[in-house]
């Protein structure tokens, strides 16, 4: 299983978040979508959900935060507590032992962040 972790920021559109996952994908489709607990239920979130007819995932803090990711970020973990939420919501929404299938990806616009992860999902 294919998981796409979005971070993003508040302004973002779905256009910037169908960039970044443009620009992680490369040839992969994923099977769901993740996100941050408080991210998930953005209409921007909702609505990439809906047009890529994907499930999205929200994923708890706590788990974000015991996440080890590739990219540190201190703004991200002071907003979060992980480095990268788009790679921590990837890893965490594929299950144990998921590995990221490659860095994270920024928007042109710089609002939007995704990352690729396969595992499986308990």
């Amino acid at each position: 299983m294919i998981v796409a972790g979005f971070g993003f920021r508040q302004a973002a559109t779905i256009e910037s978040l169908l960039d970044a996952l443009d620009k992680a994908r490369g040839t992969q489709m994923p099977s769901r979508l993740a996100t941050a607990e408080d991210k998930a239920l953005a209409p921007v979130f909702q609505a990439l959900a809906a047009r890529l007819g994907l499930p999205g995932d929200a994923i708890a803090p706590e788990a974000l935060a015991v996440t080890e990711t590739p990219t540190r970020s201190a703004r991200v973990r002071a907003l979060h507590g992980s480095g990268s939420l788009a790679e921590a919501a990837a890893l965490v929404a594929a299950g144990p032992g998921a590995s990221l299938l490659g860095p994270r990806a920024i928007s042109a616009d710089r609002m939007a962040a995704c990352a690729l992860a396969t595992g499986t999902v308990p």
